[in-house]
């Protein structure tokens, strides 16, 4: 990120990810993703849907996003959380952005997109989102922060924050 000497001021350090990180990126995926523990089946078969899941998600967001950046978000040098954004032509995009349970709702997320937002200001970029519907939390959060909501389905919504001045 751009300023990361801002989200250091929190005891957040927002760094590159690194080959080394992807047992812990694919842990906080299973951690995020509440639905999938909803299958009732063995935990070896419930591994595999969920590995499935997160190759699936990795191979979509490279495919779509190829020169996105993929980054661990560390509180005292621990992982705590992940964050993926690609610099587009005309907006920022948020692509992910989780935390492990421990972290959530401590104001971390809100502190991180600050960053994001300061870094779009800069290059008076817009940032933009989706967030799905089965996640009011997450919409709740980026609403607070000034994004809009500019598209809707029945799954989903695009939200986008545009810089002032």
């Amino acid at each position: 990120m751009a300023d990361n000497a801002a989200v250091a001021a929190d005891g957040l350090v927002v760094r590159p990810s690194r080959a080394t990180d992807a047992p812990f990126l694919h842990s906080l995926y299973q951690s995020a993703r509440p639905d999938l523990q909803w299958i009732d089946d063995e935990q070896e078969r419930l591994q595999q849907v969920v590995a499935q899941q997160f190759q699936v998600q990795e191979q979509g967001m490279g495919d779509s996003y190829p020169n996105a950046m993929h980054y661990v978000i560390e509180k005292l040098g621990t992982a705590i959380g992940a964050l993926s954004t690609d610099f587009g032509a005309n907006e920022v995009r948020v692509l992910y952005l989780a935390f492990i349970p421990q972290a959530r709702g401590k104001g971390f997320g809100r502190t991180v997109l600050q960053g994001v937002q300061k870094a779009a200001q800069q290059v008076r970029c817009p940032v933009a989102t989706v967030v799905w519907t089965s996640n009011p939390h997450a919409r709740q959060h980026y609403l607070a922060l000034g994004f809009a909501v500019e598209e809707r389905t029945p799954t989903a919504e695009r939200l986008v924050w545009y810089p002032q001045g």
